[in-house]
């Protein structure tokens, strides 16, 4: 039997209460009608409240795990969630580009857990750079922006790194009334708004909203689309129960 769903490749981290990381991912590109392969960067405790450690997957182990992927399967499209070290990361790309010139790179950078444990301090401006040119976008919330690039706003320091790459600057940390997500690519802003819902927090909405973004542009939807439909599936993973575990579900045609 053929298959008929295109395939994407998430490699992060493994978190057992599979709301975010991995198994988040995989679920939400299995939803959106994509193949979702894993490589798994990580292996942390934690639950969707708590965070005690991690235990960290040796590159060579994690490029022999996407290395027989990519020998039997597709792939164009992967987002990189959690990683050990960003130069680790840069060394990565390089690595998965000259197996597929094509790959287009999704990167959601996770820098801290919702549980407060950080995993990377501070940012090397010309690494960022370097990593950012080999990406065909990152997608950052508010805090995290500041972090990587420390600036008088987040929208500034997006703006300062979509001249490298397209930028979606997640507005979940926001406390107006719309929760607004904005696209900076080409010198230019697309906004994409929904009304902040009143139990709107889960652990992992980041991961879902990358990896729905992910999904689209493997089912050959434009960037600005890809978003747009990624914004949609993440607001009916927010609006799906009160808890911080969401589900998944397809949201309503728009």
């Amino acid at each position: 039997m053929i298959n008929t769903r295109p395939f994407a490749l998430s490699i992060a981290g493994f978190d057992p209460s599979a709301g975010a990381g991995l198994l988040a991912d995989v679920k939400t590109m299995e939803t959106s009608s994509v193949y979702g392969l894993g490589v798994c960067t990580a292996l942390t405790v934690q639950s969707d409240v708590s965070f005690e450690r991690v235990s960290w997957v040796d590159a060579v182990l994690i490029k022999d795990q996407i290395r027989v992927l990519l020998a039997r399967f597709q792939v164009d499209f992967i987002k990189i969630g959690l990683v050990e070290s960003l130069p680790q990361l840069l060394a990565l790309a390089y690595w998965l580009k000259e197996q597929n010139p094509r790959l287009q790179l999704v990167w959601d950078p996770v820098l801290k857990a919702t549980a407060g444990y950080e995993f990377h301090r501070k940012t090397d401006p010309s690494l960022l750079q370097a990593l950012c040119s080999e990406m065909a976008l990152i997608t950052p919330n508010r805090p995290e922006m500041l972090r990587l690039l420390p600036a008088d706003s987040a929208e500034a320091a997006a703006e300062r790194i979509s001249a490298f790459c397209p930028v979606l600057l997640k507005g979940g940390h926001d406390t107006s009334d719309l929760a607004t997500d904005v696209l900076f690519i080409q010198g230019q802003q697309h906004r994409f708004s929904a009304s902040r819902l009143p139990h709107g927090e889960k652990h992992g909405s980041g991961c879902v909203l990358s990896a729905a973004v992910l999904a689209q542009l493997a089912k050959g939807k434009s960037l600005i689309d890809a978003c747009r439909l990624g914004k949609d599936y993440t607001r009916a993973f927010l609006a799906s129960n009160d808890t911080l575990l969401g589900y998944h579900s397809a949201p309503a045609a728009s």
